[in-house]
């Protein structure tokens, strides 16, 4: 028997058609450079849509060719994520805070053939033009009145640019299959390596980061994107949101500064909002210092690193609202689990109810997981059967561009990550393969040692990494960094952790920086500290 029902290619295009018809006067709010209060309705975004795509055109792009971006989260940077994809060509979001040596590469490797650029990155890319034989031109993003004086060759203004060219539009009907995006990784173990999104592929993740046990997005939600788009599609919120109706707010440059969020949350009375843990810790600092309130807001979306206990606490007791766990990779588009509390979790003692509040949640519609042994065989669900995580679906991807992936024989994707799913399928992540201490035979959770770490209250941000010992092969250091104005001794903090970790398991020592290193995405560089400490002299 044959299907009845019609078939319609799943692509971005079907998207931002059905947002404009929909929802056209649904508001898009933006933080940018030249204009601190930019705002705008869906109607108006993809109108302006239709004419970046005329002037794509106009400068020799067609379909198949890759158009790089460096941008913050705001308007023009929506404008070029759906003009590039609906146009058959592939929108390369750069992470520009990578080093300009990988900058370099990936422009390279993905052979870019222009950039689009935020005037805060107009230096960076003088310096590197040379080094980029395959970039045609340059497009700065903001207006004639605003353009800076560069050394750019072929450059152009944003807005001088798609000014005279008309708003209509025949959208190419494009393969399902077909190449919408291109991100890199970060690159800490190596060259960055890129992942290639399919149209497909990007619109069942928004279906399923939509989900009410997921995002659980609708009109009636004003959303903040505090992850920045050149990183995986900004978490997808960029697509979810217009097929949900969602009010958009977008920070730009100011993404990491506490009283730009508040003003921006209570202004625009956001309800929801997305992030890494460093983001939410400025914030709660600021709210801390300021004594300001955030009434609107209902819940955030914690991903990209492990995220203390004293987060959520503070964010709930404090203010009312609900921290949500998340879990995913550059390769996974990014969504593989979300840690949703139900009604029946929030009736727990209390205790019960952290340990399940902390886990990174239930696979999502299109991601399969599995956790295995040394031997490659699959653990059974059963909370306490840790062993490195694997997985595959309809979004995950394959293989990486122009370079060979980390995948099993069987087409399973190695995440690199290390974990134990429990009998309800909620995955806690214990630590990542590279960062996993052996001492004397037996596994020590660095991320479990950070978790605790963190809440005591005068931890702004600690690291526990894995050091070479005479008598155990390695032991735990603890690297921390206090709050500022605080002050706290190696031994108090250490016997903070009395009770609540293995007594095996406290670090041996205790060093405090003033800072920690970050890669691009955030995340704490635990090859930089490995390196900063290698041969530490543990002094017993």
């Amino acid at each position: 028997m044959i299907s009845t029902m019609m078939s319609q290619a799943l692509t971005i295009t079907s998207v931002m058609q059905f947002a404009e018809k929909v929802y056209p006067n649904q508001e898009i709010v933006s933080v940018t450079a030249d204009n601190p209060g930019h705002r705008y309705t869906y109607k108006d975004a993809f109108q302006r849509t239709r004419q970046l795509a005329n002037a794509l055109n106009t400068l020799g792009l067609k379909q198949g060719d890759v158009i790089a971006t460096m941008a913050w989260n705001d308007y023009r940077h929506l404008e070029l994520y759906y003009a590039i994809s609906c146009s058959g060509m592939v929108c390369h979001t750069i992470n520009p805070r990578l080093f300009d040596e990988q900058i370099e590469y990936i422009v390279n490797h993905a052979e870019d053939q222009w950039l689009f650029i935020d005037p805060l990155f107009v230096p960076k890319l003088e310096a590197l033009q040379d080094k980029l034989p395959n970039v045609k031109g340059f497009v700065v993003l903001t207006r004639a009145e605003k353009m800076p004086e560069t050394s750019l060759k072929n450059v152009h203004c944003y807005e001088s640019l798609i000014a005279n060219e008309s708003s209509d539009f025949e959208w190419p009907e494009l393969d399902e299959n077909a190449a919408s995006a291109l991100c890199y990784t970060s690159g800490t173990t190596g060259n960055p390596k890129g992942v290639v999104y399919s149209h497909r592929s990007t619109v069942l993740h928004c279906y399923a980061s939509s989900l009410p046990d997921a995002f659980g997005l609708s009109r009636n939600d004003v959303i903040m994107p505090i992850v920045p788009m050149f990183h995986v599609n900004g978490w997808g919120i960029v697509y979810s949101a217009p097929m949900s109706g969602s009010k958009l707010v977008m920070p730009g440059p100011k993404m990491a500064d506490g009283q730009t969020l508040t003003a921006l949350i209570n202004q625009e009375k956001i309800t929801m909002s997305a992030g890494v843990p460093t983001v939410w810790l400025a914030l709660l600092q600021y709210l801390e210092a300021s004594v300001e309130t955030i009434d609107s807001l209902e819940r955030v979306t914690v991903g990209g690193a492990a995220c203390p206990l004293s987060i959520f606490t503070t964010f709930k007791d404090k203010h009312g609202v609900d921290t949500e766990h998340a879990w995913g990779m550059t390769e996974m588009s990014p969504l593989g689990t979300y840690n949703k509390m139900s009604d029946a979790d929030r009736t727990l003692p209390k205790d019960e109810f952290n340990k399940k509040l902390l886990r990174q949640g239930r696979p999502v519609f299109g991601v399969d997981i599995r956790v295995v042994d040394e031997n490659g065989q699959a653990l059974p669900w059963d909370g306490k059967s840790a062993g490195a995580v694997q997985v595959k679906g309809a979004f995950i991807t394959e293989r990486y561009h122009k370079l060979e992936g980390e995948f099993t024989q069987d087409g399973w994707f190695e995440t690199g990550d290390v974990a134990y799913l429990d009998e309800e399928s909620r995955m806690q992540i214990t630590d990542r393969t590279k960062d996993i201490i052996k001492s004397g035979g037996e596994w020590i959770s660095t991320i479990e040692l950070e978790n605790q770490v963190m809440n005591h209250p005068d931890v702004a941000e600690a690291a526990v990494i894995g050091v070479a010992h005479d008598k155990w092969t390695e032991r735990p250091l603890l690297v921390t960094v206090l709050k500022e104005g605080h002050s706290l001794s190696a031994e108090t903090l250490l016997a903070f952790l009395e009770g609540k970790v293995a007594s095996w398991w406290i670090p041996n020592a205790c060093e405090f920086v003033s800072e920690l290193p970050h890669t691009a995405t955030g995340k704490l560089d635990k090859k930089v500290i490995r390196e900063q400490f290698k041969g530490y002299d543990w002094q017993e």
